[in-house]
């Protein structure tokens, strides 16, 4: 947001959605974090025998299973309230280039271009879609798209991409962009296609009446 705040840009209808949105995904994050913390100290106080203060001044010693449940509760309403948060974000980031560049202010990098394979499966990184499961195969959540090692391979190749532990069972590792991933996939929204180089193919030969007459 200090960000956006210290850009001068005019504030097309768009612009002005990914100041709702980025709005909406910082108080987003400021809420998560809470009941992460929550979770947390609800098991430091268990374990230290401490009363655990469930909602409206109401304070309770609880079993270390009670606790369990409590912070469990926290950590699934955490899973519901960031379900969409990086899809989101991409969709914010991707509105902002497209607005910049219709006004004639194209991000200063260019990066080499990517396949279509490549761009979709950077964007499925980028919304947190993409792990690496135990066969060492690429894993998708959704059905829509196909991913191969081959893609994750070449992008992590250009430094685009890297791997992290994932907690999920049977899944090895997740996929998360870099630095240089975030600046490549951004650089890359509504970027107008290559021209196609044009080649010139000779003229077929003149039928031998054709050549008679010219002469």
């Amino acid at each position: 947001m200090n960000t956006l705040n210290a850009q001068s840009m005019y504030h097309s209808p768009d612009i002005r959605a990914v100041y709702s949105r980025v709005r909406q995904l910082a108080h987003l994050a400021t809420d998560t974090a809470d009941h992460l913390i929550d979770a947390v100290d609800i098991l430091d106080h268990t374990r230290e025998g401490l009363p655990i203060e469930l909602g409206d001044d109401f304070l309770a010693v609880l079993s270390e299973e009670e606790a369990r449940q409590e912070a469990g509760r926290r950590i699934t309403l955490v899973t519901d309230l960031t379900a969409l948060g990086a899809s989101d974000a991409l969709a914010a980031a991707e509105l902002y280039i497209t607005d910049r560049r219709r006004r004639g202010l194209a991000p200063q990098h260019q990066p080499p271009p990517m396949s279509p394979a490549q761009q979709a499966a950077l964007q499925a990184v980028a919304r947190g879609e993409v792990t690496i499961a135990d066969d060492g195969k690429p894993y998708l959540r959704r059905d829509d798209l196909r991913l191969t090692i081959s893609t994750v391979r070449a992008l992590e190749a250009r430094g685009l991409v890297a791997r992290e532990d994932c907690p999920l069972w049977f899944h090895d590792e997740r996929l998360h962009l870099t630095a240089a991933g975030r600046r490549d996939l951004a650089c890359s929204f509504a970027r107008p296609p290559r021209p196609t180089a044009l080649t010139t193919r000779p003229a077929p030969p003149l039928p031998a009446a054709a050549v008679g007459r010219a002469r």
